[in-house]
């Protein structure tokens, strides 16, 4: 069974912004001879790993929805260089936008059911990419798409 992890998107207020960032990440990355991934660090291992590996993905909260997701590549230990041992998720840059739905802040990442991840917004102007985020997320929750 597929397993995905929803996480805080910090420091992002937009899921342009968070493109930007990509971009750039993976514009460094081609340019160091590195594959063309993105890598984010956390501090706790799921311990779901098999599950999340076969087909799960990071979905990120942005401005307090859950606005799109990433496809989680592998989860990988590594050591920060203060010695503590943390998780690498590795993904593939491509930000896939969801429909947005609302999520409550919290510490860290949570697991997060198939059936319980918001469904991807495939149309031109599905969803009204055009408006505002915040006034998107709320004409998607009160069922306007």
């Amino acid at each position: 069974m597929v397993m995905h992890l929803v996480k805080l998107c910090v420091g992002v207020s937009s899921i342009e912004q968070l493109e930007r960032w990509r971009n750039e990440e993976c514009e460094r990355r081609r340019a160091a001879g590195e594959p063309e991934v993105i890598v984010h660090v956390t501090r706790m291992f799921p311990t779901k790993k098999p599950e999340i590996e076969s087909g799960g993905s990071l979905y990120w909260v942005i401005n307090g929805s859950i606005q799109c997701r990433s496809e989680i590549i592998s989860l990988e230990h590594v050591q920060g260089e203060d010695g503590i041992k943390r998780c690498a998720i590795i993904m593939d840059p491509e930000v896939i936008r969801t429909s947005p739905s609302p999520k409550r802040p919290f510490q860290g990442w949570r697991y997060l059911k198939p059936e319980d991840a918001p469904r991807d917004l495939s149309g031109p102007g599905e969803g009204g990419e055009g408006l505002p985020d915040d006034l998107r997320a709320k004409l998607m929750e009160l069922g306007a798409w």
